[in-house]
């Protein structure tokens, strides 16, 4: 078994933290190639994959749901974003992308070529061993 201070486990700890540090230098640079901050950008990436609550959104970023409210209401200014009753509880409301919004969240992910390149070069087995390793690190249940 791994100690937390074993060679191997010290490198991999360092790997990991170099490639976040990277993903997100290149995520800011994306983000403001379209005048959004980096937080501004995530919020609209996850609103493209479905619309929701900003509660929801706060959980995934991990952050305070007035954060939320703040960042959603500068991309509504923007044109990118726009609040909807949700149909399941029209006492809620869910924040959801507009065609622009949903145009620039698919630009913003289409200019992210750092984790691209480098995975492009791993077969798919390797990309398939990778995606599990960090799945189960993260307490991922694999898909069925």
């Amino acid at each position: 078994m791994a100690t937390r201070t074993d060679p191997l486990t010290l490198e991999v700890v360092e790997l990991i933290g170099a490639v976040v540090a990277r993903y997100y230098e290149e995520y800011e640079q994306a983000a403001a190639a379209h005048s959004l901050t980096g937080a501004q950008a995530r919020v609209l990436g996850l609103l493209s994959l479905e619309p929701m609550p900003m509660r929801r959104i706060a959980q995934k970023l991990k952050c305070e749901p007035s954060n939320v409210t703040g960042i959603v209401d500068r991309l509504e200014v923007r044109g990118l974003v726009e609040r909807r009753p949700d149909p399941a509880d029209r006492r809620v409301k869910l924040a959801a992308p507009t065609e622009k919004g949903t145009r620039t969240a698919r630009q913003l992910r289409e200019s992210l070529d750092f984790a691209r390149e480098p995975l492009a070069g791993l077969s798919d087995a390797d990309r398939a061993v990778l995606r599990d390793l960090l799945r189960r690190m993260l307490g991922m249940e694999p898909p069925d």
